[in-house]
């Protein structure tokens, strides 16, 4: 059930380990509303699948009205150690938290735009050393060939796209 609850406020659960997916099926088959903030897992080698993970391992946010709620079904639910409290008082989460959490979810969720061929980019090998280059084209999901100018030649080169920013127009730059 997500019903919102109108006077509600948004509360900070601490999960027992590895269980924020259980408690949060538990909860919600009980009628709370839950938030449990996820990002993106990319598979790494052989050891982990792509997936989503939490954001805050061990904690998810239930939604409570203090008059209307019941409260104590929460700390004997599957998955649930504990509200997170201050002395004797659950201690309440801003409203502007949870929506600034949202935000840069979906700003997270939204693809970047991807680089057109011919266009000039600004690839950065550490924070030390970036280089302008062309990109040519995309070379899978995750790699990227561009035209980098080294030592008067022009090379093409495979690259990671996450080393890959959009750069400066040449006007720009030049103004700098």
């Amino acid at each position: 059930m997500t019903l919102a609850h109108p006077a509600g406020h948004w509360y900070l659960v601490q999960t027992k380990p590895n269980q924020e997916v259980r408690a949060e099926e538990n909860l919600s088959r009980q009628g709370y509303v839950c938030f449990r903030p996820q990002r993106e897992r990319k598979a790494s080698g052989r050891s982990r699948a792509a997936g989503s993970e939490s954001l805050f391992p061990g904690y998810l946010f239930i939604q409570l009205n203090d008059v209307n709620d019941n409260w104590y079904p929460i700390r004997s639910t599957r998955g649930v150690n504990r509200i997170v409290s201050f002395g004797t008082q659950p201690t309440a989460v801003s409203e502007a938290i949870i929506d600034d959490i949202r935000q840069r979810l979906a700003a997270l969720a939204e693809p970047a735009p991807a680089h057109q061929p011919g266009a000039a980019v600004r690839v950065q090998y550490s924070q030390e050393l970036e280089m302008d280059a062309v990109f040519l084209s995309a070379d899978g999901n995750e790699r990227a060939i561009i035209l980098l100018r080294i030592l008067q030649r022009e090379q093409r080169v495979s690259v990671a796209l996450d080393q890959l920013s959009a750069a400066a127009p040449v006007s720009q730059r030049l103004r700098a």
